[in-house]
């Protein structure tokens, strides 16, 4: 059997290109004592990963990522054969992993596969940790989310709206995400930020202003909120994916007073610093998604020799929804 491993070649400049990845061919990995070997079947591609190859990502090495697979070969007694893992061993066909890398799937009756890396995965639990504890969220207070129609944006819009927010506003970059979040995901505003100043933008479709802002993006989207929050307004920053690509963008221009005349709090954080929370979230999350009132909002592409095109993909806002690679398509 051969494996595949996506190696990165060079740093990009701006957006990466195809010829900054490598596929490389190698035989299945057999584990050592200790682990065991997975066979992956889903892989997350994120946001991250962008800023990641500026310089964390090791040249000419496997590149790392979420995943989800199936153990297929085992050393390690806490790991047998046949049990569903998620790790962060990625962006490969087979991992070799150690218990700590690990983290057994519950399986829930009813909850897809898939799931595991949107809804109930880093994804979920960075709108879940940012709604429930940086942004302390109280019962009808009006969110604001950027890249809306993102996987964190859906899930942030979808989990707000289960947790008993008031109005729910959110942006995207085309008229048909617009639509998407409006009439599938439950935001009760939305406009698209390309249209126009984001301020003017914002300030149509929440008139009377915000309490929270949920911000993945920066940029013209902070400075905006920033005006538009009401007295003891909070920011929570998760991303700038608006200057990952473009290093030389101006920086975010807003009235510093505001920061004190209305008691605001900016507070960003990493979901790794969460983990403690996953059992949490899936205490949270399974019952609205066995009921119904939850929805994963996924982009799905099938093959791992896509897993470059996806990411691409994603940099250029061409998903709805968390995006996915999934193995053969046959995962459920």
């Amino acid at each position: 059997m051969t494996a595949l491993t996506v190696h990165q070649t060079a740093r990009p400049t701006g957006f990466p290109a195809p010829d900054h990845f490598r596929f490389v061919e190698s035989r299945v990995p057999e584990p050592s004592p200790g682990t065991a070997l997975v066979e992956n079947l889903y892989w997350s591609v994120d946001p991250y990963h962008r800023e990641m190859m500026d310089g964390d990502f090791e040249l000419n090495a496997p590149l790392e990522g979420r995943a989800l697979g199936r153990i297929v070969a085992s050393r390690e007694p806490s790991l047998p054969e046949g049990q569903l893992v998620f790790h962060r061993k990625g962006w490969r066909t087979h991992s070799v992993v150690t218990p700590a890398e690990t983290r057994r799937l519950p399986l829930h009756d009813g909850v897809p596969l898939s799931a595991y890396l949107s809804v109930l995965g880093g994804t979920g639990l960075t709108a879940y940790v940012g709604l429930t504890r940086i942004a302390r969220l109280r019962e009808g207070d009006d969110v604001f989310v950027s890249a809306a129609a993102g996987g964190v944006g859906t899930a942030t819009g979808r989990f707000a709206r289960l947790l008993g927010a008031g109005r729910v506003i959110g942006s995207a970059g085309s008229p048909s995400k617009v639509r998407h979040l409006t009439e599938q995901v439950g935001y009760d505003a939305a406009f698209d930020y390309r249209s126009g100043p984001v301020a003017d933008l914002l300030r149509t479709a929440a008139p009377d202003g915000i309490d929270v802002f949920v911000d993945n993006v920066g940029g013209e989207h902070l400075g905006a909120a920033i005006g538009a929050l009401r007295e003891r307004g909070r920011v929570v920053r998760i991303g700038t994916v608006g200057q990952y690509n473009t290093p030389d963008t101006p920086p975010v221009v807003f009235d510093h007073a505001d920061v004190v005349e209305k008691s605001l709090r900016i507070e960003g954080f990493l979901v790794r610093d969460y983990t403690a929370l996953q059992e949490e979230l899936y205490a949270f999350a399974v019952p609205h998604l066995l009921s119904g009132a939850l929805v994963p909002d996924e982009t799905v592409v099938d093959g791992f020799e896509r897993i470059v095109a996806a990411f691409l993909l994603m940099l250029r806002g061409g998903n709805t929804g968390k995006i996915l690679v999934r193995a053969g398509g046959r995962c459920g």
